[in-house]
């Protein structure tokens, strides 16, 4: 997979939430050959080909895993958070605990929505 420089620079970043951020992004690469990045309004986000399925954002008091389809995702440990039509999150703070293998559920199962939304030409 080819790394795209601003994505790159994005978490290079030393901001702690950056940091917070990055080893999730680092997962949603890992998700399959298929994945493609690119930044999207500032932050990294993660493609199946070219159909978006999440992103990590930074902000000042917290990091943010969103998925674009997040509604229609499981969320059995009630992680994901918003109100929108579609998007939902995931926030991380600094010091507070947070379910990783729940997180890791949510971002293998965007991948799996979006994968599926693409074969079937949606």
């Amino acid at each position: 997979m080819t790394r795209h420089p601003e994505v790159e620079a994005w978490l290079a970043g030393l901001d702690p939430m950056r940091i917070i951020a990055r080893p999730w992004f680092e997962a949603m690469r890992a998700l399959g050959p298929d994945v493609r990045e690119l930044p999207h309004d500032g932050h990294p986000t993660a493609c199946v080909e070219d159909a978006a399925f999440a992103y990590v954002d930074a902000f000042s008091a917290h990091a943010a895993i969103g998925f674009y389809q997040g509604v229609d995702l499981p969320d059995p440990a009630r992680l994901l958070e918003g109100g929108g039509k579609r998007m939902r999150h995931v926030k991380l703070r600094w010091g507070s605990p947070m379910n990783e293998a729940a997180l890791r559920d949510l971002i293998g199962a965007a991948y799996a929505d979006m994968r599926a939304r693409v074969d079937a030409g949606e």
